[in-house]
């Protein structure tokens, strides 16, 4: 389970320090097994212009594109994407840069006979989401560039190892409820917000009746009008923080309640299934 203290400190009101926590932590059984800054390799990915974008003389499916950080110095790199265009603001990679995805680390290369000084990024190679077919397009970001693309909080993550016997420190309110109970600050409390839901839940959901009976009850709430997008940027923060790769709102959303509040969550497409939700083991 991996926790950040910013994130920790969203449940439990307390002063204590990184070194505190995680004393306390193994104090109360709860090993920690590693730290690490988190995001530390991100901080190669900048936000570029792209000055000119040309055919590469030696590749009819490639561009070799001039990209600028926003000073006098420019950087040559070849790229396949076909929406690679002048005046386009995107990701840039350097060379020594590792690529999320493939963990490549970049190098000057050579590409049909031309010297290439890094990469141009689609979201799917830095871990954003599956979207692969372009690089990354930043509208309205001009003023940003020559900044990291990546917000880099300087935040140290720490990866806990839950015995099975713990599976209430599966998700970080656990955590800040036995650090309190331990005396290291005081539990948040969570804010409660009644949802009216003035239709009848249309969906019909059964639980199979077998021996060894896994699941005894099985809660559904049905939401209708919901456009599935991408997440906003606190929430994308957030799932990265921990590990993860953001998807889509709807699964960014049931993966950010599982590791805060240890309550695992399905989505199910509403339109895709025939006749009823069967729980069985």
């Amino acid at each position: 389970m991996i926790i950040t203290l910013s994130w920790l400190k969203d449940h439990l009101i307390t002063n204590a320090n990184l070194a505190k926590i995680i004393d306390k932590l193994t104090g109360i059984g709860l090993e920690v097994e590693t730290i690490k800054e988190s995001q530390g390799e991100l901080s190669d990915f900048k936000i570029v212009k792209v000055l000119r974008a040309e055919k590469h003389p030696n590749a009819d499916k490639l561009k070799l594109c001039e990209v600028t950080l926003g000073n006098s110095k420019t950087f040559k790199v070849v790229c396949g994407a076909a929406n690679a265009r002048e005046g386009l603001v995107t990701v840039y990679a350097p060379p020594g840069a590792v690529i999320p995805k493939t963990k490549m680390k970049l190098r000057v290369a050579k590409i049909r006979g031309v010297e290439s000084h890094g990469m141009l990024c689609s979201e799917s190679e830095l871990n954003i989401s599956e979207e692969s077919d372009g690089i990354i397009e930043l509208k309205n970001r001009a003023k940003d560039i020559g900044k990291n693309y990546f917000k880099l909080k300087g935040e140290k993550s720490i990866d806990l190892s839950i015995t099975p016997n713990r599976p209430d420190c599966l998700g970080v309110r656990g955590i800040a409820r036995d650090l309190a109970s331990a005396g290291l600050g005081k539990l948040s409390n969570l804010k409660k917000i009644k949802i009216k839901q003035n239709f009848p839940q249309p969906m019909k959901i059964s639980i199979t009746n077998e021996k060894n009976q896994g699941c005894m009850s099985f809660g559904a709430c049905f939401i209708r009008n919901i456009k599935n997008k991408e997440s906003p940027e606190w929430l994308k923060e957030k799932i990265v923080s921990l590990g993860l790769k953001p998807i889509s709102a709807v699964v960014d959303i049931t993966n950010y309640v599982m590791l805060d509040l240890n309550r695992p969550l399905h989505a199910y497409d509403a339109d895709k299934i025939d006749r009823e939700i069967i729980v069985r083991n």
